[in-house]
C-alpha cells in the first residue's frame, strides 16, 4: 500500500513540518512503514497536484495519504477529480482541524492527541468513509457561465459564518490561532443577509427533518410530507451553516452535536439556522434591532462552545434567550439531503459561499445547490 507523506508548513501555527520530522516520521519508521514519498507543499494547489501524481504514479494500488495539515489541504485534494479511492491519515496542524477533533475529541497531551490518526493506521484499524458536500453555484441564465462545483469534507456555508471565513484571512498572519476567527465575527456581527432557502430531503427518509429539544429528538419538518417535501425556508439570515461527517468545527465549538450524538442513517446535511424575526422582540429590520440582536448571536454562539447546548435554547415571550419553556426555538437544526440558496440579488454579503473555508461570490442572480453524497467509485475514507 504506497504511503505519501504531505505537510503544509505555514498552516496554523507553522508547526507541521517540525512535528513531521521530529515525531511522524520516526513513528512509522519504528513501526516498519515505508514512505514512498514526502511532500512540502509549497502553493495553493501544490496539495492536489501532489496527490494525483502520486496516484498516476501507482496504478491499480490502494493508496494511502498522511496530511499534516488543516482542513483547508485536505480541501484542496479531493476537490481534484480524478482521484481513485483514497485512505487518508490526519495529522492535526492547521488553526481549527475541524474534521480530526470531531473524529478525536482533545484531551490534554497534545503531541500523543495528534497522532491518533496515524496510530490507528499503524495498527491497521478501521478506516471511517467520508461523506462529501457537493455544492453547484450556477450564475444567471443570461451570463450563459459554466457551473462551479466545490467539494466539501466538512462545512458548506452563507450569512455570517462565509463572512467570518473571508474577513478572517487577512488577520491569519498576525493572529494565526482561532482568535482571528473572534475578530472577524465582531466586524459582520450586525450583518443580516436576505436570501431564500430550499432545503431537500434525503434519500434515507424522503422528508426534511428538524430537531424538536422537547423531545430531544429529530421530527419530521411540519412543512414537509412524503408528497411534498421540500421546504421553503424565508430569511433574512443570521446565520446558514451546512455540515458533514462532523460535529464541531473547533475543538470545542460544537456546532452540529447531533451529527454525533443522534448520528444520521443516510448522507445527509445537518444544518443550523438562526433567523432574527423569529425572535419576539423583532418585528422590524433596523440598525438599532441588528445591534440588539448581535448580543442574542453572541449568546447563541457562545453556547456552542457549551458542548453544543445552543440547540436547546428558545425565546421567552419577552425575546430573552433562555433554556426553559415552550416559546420558539431560536436555532434551527435541520437534517436533510440538501438545500439551495438563493439570495437576494442587491445583498452582497449574501452572495458568499464557503466550502471548507474557500470562498466564492455568486453573482447576482446566480444560486448554489448543496447536496450530501458519497463517491463510491472513488471515496475517500479516513483511519479513526
Amino acid at each position: 500500500m504506497p504511503l505519501l507523506v504531505l505537510y503544509n508548513p505555514i498552516c496554523g501555527d507553522k508547526t507541521a513540518k517540525s512535528f513531521v520530522e521530529g515525531h511522524v516520521l520516526p513513528l512509522l519508521r519504528h513501526h516498519s512503514k515505508q514512505v514512498d514519498h514526502v511532500v512540502e507543499t509549497t502553493s495553493v494547489g501544490h496539495a492536489a497536484v501532489a496527490v494525483t501524481e502520486f496516484c498516476a504514479a501507482n496504478l491499480d494500488a490502494l493508496i494511502t495519504v498522511l496530511v499534516a495539515s488543516g482542513d483547508g489541504t485536505l480541501h484542496e485534494i479531493i476537490n481534484a477529480r480524478t482521484l481513485p479511492k483514497i485512505h487518508f491519515v490526519l495529522v492535526p496542524c492547521g488553526t481549527a482541524n475541524a474534521l480530526y477533533s470531531s473524529l478525536f475529541p482533545p484531551p490534554i497531551d497534545k503531541v500523543n492527541y495528534r497522532l491518533q490518526s496515524l496510530l490507528s493506521y499503524i495498527e491497521g484499524g478501521a478506516t471511517l468513509p467520508l461523506s462529501m458536500a457537493v455544492t453547484v453555484m450556477s450564475a444567471p441564465a443570461d451570463k450563459a457561465q459554466p457551473d462551479v462545483i466545490a467539494v466539501a469534507a466538512v462545512v458548506v456555508s452563507t450569512s455570517l459564518h462565509a463572512s467570518i471565513l473571508r474577513d478572517s484571512e487577512c488577520l491569519r498572519e498576525e493572529y494565526p490561532g482561532v482568535q482571528r476567527f473572534k475578530m472577524a465575527a465582531q466586524k459582520n456581527s450586525t450583518r443580516w443577509y436576505d436570501g431564500h432557502v430550499k432545503l431537500f430531503p434525503s434519500s434515507s427518509t424522503g422528508v426534511i427533518q428538524i430537531y424538536d429539544s422537547a423531545t430531544q429528538s429529530f421530527i419530521v419538518h411540519p412543512g414537509s410530507t412524503v408528497d411534498d417535501p421540500i421546504v421553503n425556508v424565508g430569511g433574512p439570515f443570521s446565520y446558514f451553516l451546512s455540515t458533514v461527517n462532523v460535529d464541531r468545527l473547533e475543538p470545542s465549538f460544537r456546532i452540529t452535536p447531533l451529527a454525533r450524538m443522534i448520528p444520521s442513517s443516510g448522507n445527509t446535511c445537518e444544518i443550523i439556522i438562526v433567523r432574527p424575526l423569529r425572535d419576539p422582540a423583532i418585528s422590524q429590520d433596523s440598525p438599532e434591532e441588528r445591534t440588539a440582536f448581535a448580543q442574542k448571536l453572541w449568546t447563541i454562539l457562545g453556547e456552542a462552545y457549551q458542548d453544543g447546548s445552543h440547540i436547546n435554547l428558545r425565546y421567552n415571550h419577552y425575546g430573552e434567550v433562555v433554556t426553559e419553556g415552550n416559546g420558539p426555538a431560536v436555532v434551527e437544526y435541520v437534517r436533510c439531503g440538501g438545500w439551495e440558496w438563493i439570495p437576494d440579488e442587491v445583498d452582497e454579503g449574501a452572495h458568499l459561499i464557503c466550502s471548507d473555508g474557500a470562498i466564492w461570490n455568486l453573482l447576482p442572480g446566480g444560486r448554489a445547490v448543496c447536496s450530501a453524497t458519497t463517491q463510491d467509485s472513488a471515496g475517500f475514507a479516513i483511519y479513526g
